[in-house]
């Protein structure tokens, strides 16, 4: 079975990240959306609640699993018999940065990257910047699912 994982901190998923995973998931057996678990990172939400949103969102794509990793990718992939890596690249910015994780990767794991350009309607969009439009009370309807907006508006109107 050729399986891909999907990393990130998905703080929150966005449409621009099930973009790259639909997509992923027409290309693989599985698919595996693995969510940061970062100590020294201050999160909106915790992994166990962006782990479930990711869920519901995904919960179509009969191929995609949601896991949590702490450590390095290499280590999970090498842990999991996955022999590919998938991210999104929305800007040249993007792309000077994973090059030289991928490199890494492969050089410490023979583990394959594979870059997907970013649908242009999602290129702008970011966890960070979904998370401060929302925090001032902008509209983010439009970049991320129903239960996503519902849970950000909840978050951050402290209820």
């Amino acid at each position: 079975m050729k399986s891909a994982v999907c990393p990130g901190s998905f703080d929150p998923i966005t449409y621009g990240h099930l973009d790259i995973i639909e997509r992923a998931s027409a290309r693989f057996d599985q698919v595996i959306v693995a969510v940061l678990e970062n100590r020294t990172k201050s999160s909106l939400f915790t992994v166990e609640e962006r782990i479930a949103m990711i869920q519901e969102t995904t919960k179509g794509f009969g191929n995609v699993v949601v896991d949590s990793w702490y450590g390095l990718l290499v280590d999970y992939c090498t842990a999991n018999n996955i022999g590919t890596i998938v991210k999104g690249l929305r800007a040249v910015t993007d792309f000077d940065y994973e090059l030289q994780m991928a490199q890494i990767n492969y050089q410490a794991s023979k583990v394959e990257t594979m870059f997907m350009a970013t649908s242009p309607t999602h290129s702008f969009l970011s966890s960070s910047i979904v998370k401060e439009l929302a925090d001032f009370g902008g509209d983010v309807s439009t970049m991320v699912p129903p239960i996503v907006n519902e849970s950000l508006r909840i978050r951050l109107a402290g209820e």
